[in-house]
This record gives C-alpha cells, sequence and structure tokens, in this order.
C-alpha cells in the first residue's frame, strides 16, 4: 500500500508540476536564442548608427544581464513561482543586497559616467588610478587596460570615474620635451645650433608650432637647455628616442662637453 501511495503521489506530481518543468526548460532555451537574436540586432543597429566602439560593448553587456533577468523571473512563473512574491522578496532583500553590493554598485555607477562623460574610449592611452595602457574593455564594473608590455590590468569604474584620468590620445599632437646639459665652458649659441640642427633634420617633428631651445637653469656642473618640440601623438615616443639619441652624438661631434653623469630627462609619459 505504501509503495502505490508513492507511485500515486509520483504520478501525480509528474502531471502537475511536469509540463510546467518542461515548459521552463523550452522557455529557457527559446529565450536564450531570443536574447542571441536581439543581441545581434542591438549590435548591428549600434554598427550602423556609428556609436563609439566603448559605448556599444557596454550597451550589449548591459542589455543582455536585463534581457536574462527578465527570462530567469519568466522561467520562474512557469514553473509555478509567485512572480509578484518574488519580487517581494528581492525588495525585501534589496537593502541588505545593496550594502552587500555597494562596491559593485558603485562600480556601475561610475561605468554609466564613464560612458555619459566620454573621458576615454577603447584604444586611448590613458593613466589613472596609478597605473598606465591603453584601454582594451569598457565594462559594466571594469575597465581594462593593456600596458606597452602586454600586461591586462583591470580597474574598478567606480575608483576610476572618481579619480584623475590622463589621457594622452584625446589631442592630435603633444609635446616633447628634454633637458640637455653641457659644461660651463661649451659655447651657448653654438650648443643651440647643434641641437637646432639635429630638430629640423628629424622628419617627424612639426615645424609649427616652432621648436623652442632655451637655457633653463644654471646647474652645479652644467648649463642646462631646455628644448621642446611639437609631433603627432602617434610619433610622440619615437621623436624622443630619436632626438636623445642623435642630440647626444651630434653634441659630441661638434666637440661640445657633456658633463658625467648627465641624465636626459624622460616623463613617465605615453
Amino acid at each position: 500500500m505504501d509503495t502505490q501511495k508513492w507511485i500515486d503521489e509520483g504520478y501525480n506530481f509528474i502531471v502537475e508540476f511536469g509540463p510546467k518543468v518542461i515548459g521552463a526548460i523550452l522557455i529557457w532555451i527559446i529565450g536564450l536564442w531570443v536574447i542571441k537574436v536581439l543581441l545581434k540586432g542591438v549590435k548591428k543597429a549600434m554598427n550602423k548608427g556609428d556609436y563609439d566602439e566603448s559605448l556599444k560593448k557596454f550597451l550589449s553587456n548591459l542589455i543582455n544581464w536585463i534581457l536574462k533577468i527578465v527570462l530567469i523571473i519568466v522561467v520562474l512563473g512557469t514553473v509555478g513561482v509567485e512572480t509578484t512574491s518574488f519580487a517581494a522578496i528581492i525588495a525585501a532583500a534589496g537593502l541588505a543586497i545593496g550594502l552587500a553590493l555597494q562596491g559593485s554598485l558603485a562600480n556601475f555607477a561610475g561605468g554609466v559616467l564613464i560612458m555619459i562623460f566620454k573621458p576615454f574610449k577603447i584604444g586611448d592611452y590613458i593613466q589613472a588610478q596609478g597605473e598606465a595602457g591603453s584601454v582594451k574593455e569598457i565594462e559594466i564594473f571594469t575597465t581594462k587596460l593593456l600596458t606597452p608590455d602586454n600586461k591586462e590590468i583591470i580597474i574598478p569604474n567606480g575608483s576610476l570615474s572618481n579619480g584623475n584620468i590622463v589621457n594622452y590620445s584625446t589631442e592630435d599632437r603633444r609635446r616633447v620635451d628634454w633637458t640637455f646639459g653641457v659644461g660651463y665652458d661649451s659655447d651657448i649659441r653654438k650648443t643651440k645650433e647643434v641641437i637646432l640642427e639635429v630638430i629640423k633634420k628629424h622628419p617627424l617633428i612639426l615645424q609649427d608650432p616652432a621648436p623652442a631651445i632655451n637655457v633653463s637653469e644654471l646647474a652645479d656642473s652644467s648649463i642646462n637647455f631646455f628644448t621642446r618640440v611639437w609631433v603627432n601623438t602617434p610619433d610622440y615616443w619615437a621623436v624622443k628616442f630619436d632626438i636623445t639619441e642623435q642630440t647626444k652624438e651630434a653634441l659630441d661631434a661638434a666637440g661640445i662637453d657633456i658633463p658625467y653623469p648627465h641624465q636626459v630627462e624622460i616623463h613617465k609619459e605615453a
């Protein structure tokens, strides 16, 4: 009798909940497919609208999360879970979840702010939170940077949006600075001519604004020349390294004394 009772209860359970479970599974599978199709459509529309790459990825991730949450609620309702009760449970747990996920919520808000104000975009070289690199991805909660030596850095959007950001890629042109030191017996005019000749020969240096070479300091063991030129942003490091090397060679060839040790200022920039 007991066995028969269990069989009857099992049969009733299958009859009552079997179709619901099967329906929920079908809804989940079809729902995931629909979400995939919708995301493709959204991405296609954004590509036609020439949206910023950063915004496209951010919105795609956000829409994906929202649709999946809606799908989960629909699946639970199909199984028999009261969605109103489910919503009430979420609301009741909202405060606790909010307190537990303060950092995540701040990062989400930071991601929204980054999308609105656009302090940088994918591909820009930035310095923030003590790190520097090219922006690889802007996600809902974090931003990924790629360093010149190919290391990935992940920075929370909350701290990123609330801190200082230096964007080296925003402007088309950048200024390159050096300080060259020569001995006190060196001829100032001749030194300027040698440095200027090196600058004029470099094909990547812009002549407008004009290069500037000035005596910046009478140091303990050298006369320091502050040298400034303007270049297109992608050419910054090529010019920085070329002129440093070529100026040293030109000063040596001209017989101009370079005190030892001599350090050329190289700023930590992109």
